[in-house]
């Protein structure tokens, strides 16, 4: 389609879905559903593309998959095999039934050292096949940068290579058998999963599929040898090559990279090699990308495991987004290279290193012997496909053009006409690629929500491909060419070889079942693009309570921040990743911050019907989301799951009754106020055996849960009753305020307490509010967003006049901190231009130093936005803010063994590096968990989720707690983490202030 409107795929023929649901449990199938939500996780991948499925499959043995085969092909139903749904091209989504396989279908089924190989499942996660390899000191070779959530399926279906593939190859270099079913419904056993027997010698194991396959092949020599293979990147197509009588009619390489529309995978065995046990990174500067492409032929004779492109913008947006110390030096340039060398002699990768130096003309360089920078260079890369989902200017870029390849040789020329046909078009984007192999990935920013858009993606990605094709390049070379690039296939192959194709699919799928739309009779590339049907950009929505300021106040823009990279699935704890604690314990799609981003798109662009961000299906996607915030950090695409959970919980219950847990929990503030005036009598009603199971329902609470105890006195009373006498220090660096939140002040005064003597040792003179103030932390996290804006103006005005006369705002509990930091903007608004910015995530420099506090000189006084801004700016972490402070120094901690579980807000908002830096400088060894307590305030202790809850803490912080000796201190700053450890472990824990003050 061309007038800039887009249709739906068409839908599926054949019978009802009823009965089709009907015929897959009747055959054994498990996991069949069919309900509106699960169409709508999985309607979309990584890709632009919407089409919605009939049935959803989650299978839990692959002998179910033919099963499912054979109820498609008798009811005339399409199927389409999904792994962790990261496809970009549009690979994964089809319009009948879709399985995922990475649900159940995850084993490695076994791991032979001898003859360096494995046998898995289709839906085994990369990195999962690595922990089976590792042992044995083998690794499969190529590595997405997806390597973490992408599963073995899917890099057969699309051919994937990743960084490393001049090392360790392609996907198709490294697997050796496979066991697969057919679209005609014939299952084979191919290469080294071939059975012993009569047909050893013969190539087609007897198979009529196969023998016609050969037969193809034969008659159409000439145009394969000529056409195919002509670079390591030419994925496009169907690989014929592989078929080949001297490459020895090859068939499971030539399956891999037909993207699920010839046959199904059962099993695979893969090729395992041996890692390298000596890396080096040499980093090469340019001028600009161009030129570093330039250079890259003369390298490629020094057997490089890895050469990747970067340019300054990819990086320019790292360092505005995550702070300049997320990118490590880089030599000087505005485009780079890594290469990356590996071998036994370490000082024979010296030498090579040298000899890369000297042939590539670079301008710059440096040889990174240091793993932990060599990593962060990587993860640049790795995010790469997350960090240029937006522009510099904020405008979202898509996928579409995204994985072209040509000859290394010819990149050089290539990029420079492909820069001017961009500007031509006016479009903009990040590149980036595998410069080694030609490949060069880039996301644009089409204009898709407007009038014409989709007819504008047409015309470039077309004129795009004529130029790659004129260089001897593939349109894809590593994503495969999916529902994006399927149709331009005729611009690089002859119209035999388009009839070729068709003929093959013919022989393998005969009812065209497997995957339709995608290689052979493709579907249009702008058809069923997802951002198209949504409301246009820049459409504020009625009724929005949040300020989005960073997505121009849409809540449309904010949630398509996701593109489906997929991150949330990745168990990132082990490297202090949080996200997503929910999805790590349920592995269910609803339950990662995608999938509920898939459903929020769904919901604002009317395809849940007219109660959009109030439908029952957006409430039970986001039921399990702690609002831990973990996604507004580690997601690559910056998406703030638990802001979107706030604002649909406002719009589901405004004005409307509540759940009790959002009266008893969300006003939890008020009632504390009024708990602490009789705290011994609040106590032995929370506390008594015989009234528990009263209170716990009328709060909403699990009755497993018990409730916290309230001080005897507050943290308030206590400063309060304090003379001169007792101050600390002489407070030579003036005067900073202790925001006293509602958890320290009620609940547990004496971190306040240890708080206020360790800043005034410090040199600052301690103030407090003379009101009583709260951040709405608990009525934001219910969705009650009315309610909290009240409580954070009234927050602001009484804090404006402090930080007006310079001083700093200091919080000690770290989930409201982080709502002065964050929400305060959110929710009172954006100031007017010109106004102090908005500190915002990982907005700190090296160890965490914060950004300096704006003056209030020349700010609107007395604009509500503008005061809001300005206390954002001024508030400080105690770690933060010590690590400030001229002539503070800790104490010895030197020997001492913390094990610390930072808090969700704190990683997410404030970062936690300050902490880091200022227990490294006392001494202390400190083992930094990830993941979440799973408390997270309210979450934990509502009916309903007490058992994700505890499986969220079983991930990571309680086995770690439990493996700490007795000698460690457990270091937990966050209420709710304290919370967690005491009544799941029943293990005191510490903030940090009162470590500091011990």
């Amino acid at each position: 389609m061309t007038d800039g409107t887009t249709a739906a795929a068409p839908a599926a023929t054949g019978t009802d879905s009823g009965d089709v649901v009907a015929a897959l449990r009747s055959a054994g199938v498990s996991g069949v559903d069919r309900s509106r939500l699960t169409r709508s996780l999985y309607a979309s991948d990584a890709s632009l593309y919407r089409v919605e499925p009939r049935v959803v499959v989650t299978p839990r043995e692959v002998d179910e998959l033919a099963a499912v085969l054979a109820v498609c092909a008798a009811h005339g139903v399409p199927l389409t095999t999904r792994g962790a749904g990261t496809s970009i091209a549009g690979n994964a989504v089809g319009p009948g039934v879709v399985v995922d396989t990475s649900r159940h279908l995850d084993r490695v089924l076994g791991v032979d050292p001898g003859a360096r190989t494995a046998t898995v499942e289709p839906g085994v996660v990369h990195a999962s096949l690595q922990r089976a390899a590792a042992p044995h000191g083998l690794r499969f070779g190529p590595d997405p940068s997806t390597h973490n959530r992408c599963t073995v399926g899917g890099m057969i279906g699309n051919n994937a290579c990743g960084s490393r593939a001049l090392g360790y190859g392609r996907t198709s270099d490294n697997v050796l058998g496979l066991e697969v079913v057919t679209g005609g419904g014939e299952r084979l056993h191919l290469g080294g999963l071939r059975p012993a027997g009569p047909t050893g010698d013969d190539p087609t194991g007897g198979s009529p599929a196969l023998a016609a396959l050969r037969d193809l092949v034969g008659a159409n020599l000439a145009g394969i040898r000529t056409e195919h293979g002509r670079f390591g990147r030419q994925v496009s197509g169907y690989s014929l090559e592989h078929l080949l009588p001297e490459r020895g009619f090859d068939v499971p390489r030539f399956l891999v990279g037909s993207e699920g529309t010839l046959a199904v995978v059962l099993r695979a065995q893969v090729r395992l090699v041996a890692d390298a046990p000596h890396r080096l990174l040499v980093a090469l500067g340019y001028p600009g990308m161009a030129e570093a492409a330039d250079a890259v032929p003369a390298l490629l004779p020094h057997s490089l495991v890895a050469c990747e492109g970067l340019d300054a913008r990819i990086v320019d947006v790292l360092r505005d987004r995550r702070g300049a110390a997320s990118v490590p030096p880089l030599p000087r340039g505005q485009g780079w290279l890594l290469v990356e060398l590996a071998g036994d002699d370490p000082g024979r990768l010296v030498s090579t290193a040298a000899a890369v130096v000297a042939d590539a003309g670079a301008v710059d360089h440096a040889v990174v012997d240091d793993p932990a920078r060599a990593a962060a260079l990587w993860r640049i890369r790795e995010d790469g496909a997350g960090l240029a989902s937006r522009t510099p200017a904020g405008n979202p870029a898509h996928a579409g053009w995204e994985d072209s390849a040509v000859p290394p040789d010819r990149l050089g020329a290539y990029l420079r006409e492909f820069e001017a046909l961009l500007a031509g078009h006016g479009l903009t984007g990040l590149p980036y690629g595998h410069f080694g192999d030609g490949c060069l990935h880039i996301r644009l920013d089409f204009a898709l929500d407007r009038p014409g858009g989709t007819a504008a993606m047409r015309s470039f990605v077309r004129e795009a491909a004529v130029l790659a094709a004129a260089h001897g390049g593939s349109m894809s070379g590593e994503h495969g060419d999916g529902r994006a690039r399927s149709e331009l296939l005729p611009l690089m192959y002859s119209p035999e070889t388009i009839a070729l194709f068709g003929a093959v699919k013919h022989v393998l799928d005969p009812d065209r079942l497997l995957n339709p739309g995608v290689l052979v009779d493709p579907d249009p590339l702008d058809a069923a693009v997802r951002l198209a049907a949504a409301p246009p950009h820049g459409t504020r929505h009625a009724g929005l309570a949040l300020a989005y300021p960073h997505d121009r106040g849409d809540l449309s823009m904010a949630v398509h921040r996701c593109t489906g990279v997929g991150k949330c699935r990745a168990d990132t704890t082990s490297t202090g990743g949080v996200m997503c604690p929910s999805f790590l314990a349920t592995r269910e799609e609803k339950d990662s911050t995608r999938g509920r981003a898939r459903v929020l798109q769904d919901a604002v662009a009317g395809h849940l019907g007219p109660a959009g961000l109030a439908a029952p299906e957006v409430h039970e996607a986001l039921d399990l989301c702690l609002s831990c915030k973990g996604c507004a950090s580690d997601c690559p695409t910056g998406v703030d799951m638990a802001s979107y959970k706030a604002e649909a919980l406002h719009a589901r219950y405004r004005r409307r009754l509540r759940p009790r847990s959002h009266y008893a929990l969300g006003w939890l503030p008020r009632w504390a106020r009024l708990a602490s005036r009789v705290p011994r009598l609040a106590n032995a009603a929370t506390q008594s055996r015989l009234l528990h199971p009263l209170v716990t329902w009328a709060a909403g609470v699990d009755a497993r849960r018990s409730l916290p105890r309230f001080a005897e006195g507050t943290l308030r009373a206590w400063l309060a009753a304090r003379t001169d006498a007792d101050r600390l220090g002489d407070g030579r660096h003036g005067d900073v305020v202790l925001f006293c939140d509602t958890f320290t002040d009620r609940f547990t005064p004496e971190v306040g307490q240890a708080a206020v003597r360790v800043l005034e040792r410090a040199g600052y003179r301690v103030h407090t509010t003379t009101g009583e103030v709260c951040c709405g932390l608990t009525w934001t996290s219910t969705g009650q967003l009315d309610g909290a804006a009240r409580q954070m103006a009234a927050t602001v005005r009484a804090l404006a006049p402090h930080v007006d006369a310079g001083a700093l705002v200091v919080g000690v509990e770290p989930s409201c901190t982080a709502a002065l930091r964050s929400d305060a903007v959110e929710l009172l608004g954006e100031p007017p231009r010109g106004d102090a910015p908005r500190t915002g995530p990982h907005e700190t420099g090296p160890q965490g130093d914060a950004v300096a506090a704006p003056s209030a000189h020349g700010a609107s006084r007395g604009s509500l936005p503008a005061d809001a801004a300005r206390v954002a700016a001024s508030t400080r972490t105690l770690a933060e803010l010590l690590t400030q402070t001229p002539d503070w120094e800790p104490p010895a901690l030197t020997g001492a063994t913390v094990v610390a579980q930072p808090h969700c807000h704190h990683h997410a908002v404030m970062g936690w590096a300050a902490d880091a830096a200022l227990l490294a400088r006392a001494g202390a060894r400190v083992q930094r968990l990830g993941g979440c307590c799973g408390l997270a305030g309210n979450f934990g202790v509502e009916r309903g989720h007490h058992d994700v809850s505890v499986a969220v803490a079983e991930h990571a912080l309680l086995p770690a707690v439990r493996d700490a000796g007795p000698g460690a201190v457990v270091l937990a700053d966050g209420f709710s983490c304290r919370t967690q450890l005491d009544q799941l472990a029943g293990r005191p824990s510490l903030h940090l202030a009162q470590l500091l003050d011990r």
